[in-house]
């Protein structure tokens, strides 16, 4: 594998994985109709329904998070998230692509991108055996 742009790009040609991470808003669904919400997830559906889109999953809320650490070989559990913040992450989507530019495009589509949030593209550690 070889990096370019930042991105990994196989040097055998084949596809690659990359997680789409949609980091939402508190606010995104509080203000929206019925009508507002059934038109975004019917984006959020087309995402899910590319030929690229190997997985997919929407988050419960922050809220019903819980947090695990171990510090000092102690166990630290806390409900929750561990953190405050603006966004949050609520869902995914796993997409295998040839490139970064084309896991770009498609995180270009999820209504996230262009309502307040934002879409971290990440590769996927592929390990065999």
């Amino acid at each position: 594998m070889t990096s370019i742009d930042g991105g990994i790009v196989r040097e055998n040609g084949e596809k690659m994985k990359y997680a789409l991470l949609i980091y939402d808003t508190p606010d995104a669904w509080s203000t929206r109709s019925e009508a507002e919400v059934a038109e975004v997830m019917s984006r959020y559906a087309a995402v899910g329904m590319d030929a690229a889109t190997v997985g997919r999953e929407q988050l419960q809320l922050p809220q019903s998070a819980t947090t695990v650490r171990i510090q000092d070989g102690r166990e630290l559990v806390t409900d929750g998230p561990f953190v405050e913040s603006k966004e949050y992450l609520g869902g995914f989507y796993l997409v295998d692509v040839p490139d970064l530019d084309a896991a770009m495009e498609i995180a270009r589509r999820i209504p996230a991108a262009s309502e307040g949030g934002a879409i971290e593209i990440r590769p996927v550690v592929e390990r065999t055996g």
